[in-house]
């Protein structure tokens, strides 16, 4: 039997299953734009603002940009990965507190829990810092990479919680985005709970900070992995390309994707 046209019932069936193949595919292909995942995302998206540790009203918010300041060119003129990046804004003495500074965290609760503070060797972050910012506070009022731990010292056993800091130097660049901000050689780190003599009056190393946790238990261990800004001084910018290790983080509009760091 013909169909209309002329065309085999066969060959009709055909065409028709083809069409529904492409129709699917280009779907598909559509939903994952949509959704931001360019093949780089290895996991579900666990990043976002950590309620606990915000204080005040402060912006932490995935964005494009930003680009400029206006008259900057080149590498600085953008963020260093894709079209994005994590917009932060706090403010200072705008709470009832003491301080009276807000504080923001976003980071991720999911996907580093459990993970051995020992086993990281590469952090760090690229950031735009303002002119605007250094009046607020100085040439090191940055963010702040955050690692909330459970310190399992020996000496301490029912001590299972501090936050592990990392404070950026100067930025090399201002109204424009950094390079790679290396915090393994770059910096200071300390511990908040003063449970080593890495405490918040210590400038110590990464390694240091890891010598300090070693004391013969079962070792430290990550609750969470943050970008941080509280509660010190004002600061309006932004952060992009979180490394821990091997993985980059790249905060996007759309989300947080993963890249293997080169």
């Amino acid at each position: 039997m013909s169909t209309r046209f002329g065309m085999t019932r066969g060959k009709a069936l055909i065409i028709a299953a083809a069409a529904a193949i492409v129709a699917s595919t280009l779907s598909a292909s559509m939903s994952t734009a949509a959704d931001g995942n360019d093949g780089n995302e290895a996991r579900p998206d666990h990043w976002g603002v950590i309620t606990r540790n915000t204080i005040g009203s402060p912006v932490a918010d995935l964005r494009n940009g930003p680009y400029g300041s206006f008259g900057v060119t080149g590498t600085a003129a953008r963020p260093p990965y894709g079209r994005g990046s994590l917009g932060i804004a706090v403010a200072d003495g705008s709470t009832s507190l003491s301080p009276s500074s807000e504080k923001v965290d976003f980071g991720n609760e999911v996907d580093f829990f459990g993970d051995p503070v020992q086993g990281l060797r590469r952090v760090g972050f690229h950031v735009f810092q303002t002119g605007e910012n250094i009046t607020y506070g100085g040439t090191e009022n940055l963010p702040n990479i955050r690692f909330e731990i459970d310190p399992n010292l020996t000496a301490l056993p029912s001590d299972n919680y501090s936050t592990l800091v990392w404070v950026p130097d100067a930025s090399p660049v201002t109204n424009g985005w950094s390079p790679f901000l290396d915090a393994t050689s770059t910096g200071y780190w300390y511990l908040t709970g003063n449970e080593t003599a890495c405490n918040p009056a210590a400038e110590c190393t990464l390694e240091e900070v890891k010598t300090s946790l070693n004391d013969g238990g079962v070792g430290a261990t990550i609750h969470t992995a943050a970008v941080g800004k509280g509660r010190d001084n004002m600061w309006i910018g932004a952060v992009d390309g979180l490394r821990i290790n091997q993985t980059v983080y790249d905060f996007e509009a759309s989300g947080v994707r993963e890249r293997r760091a080169g």
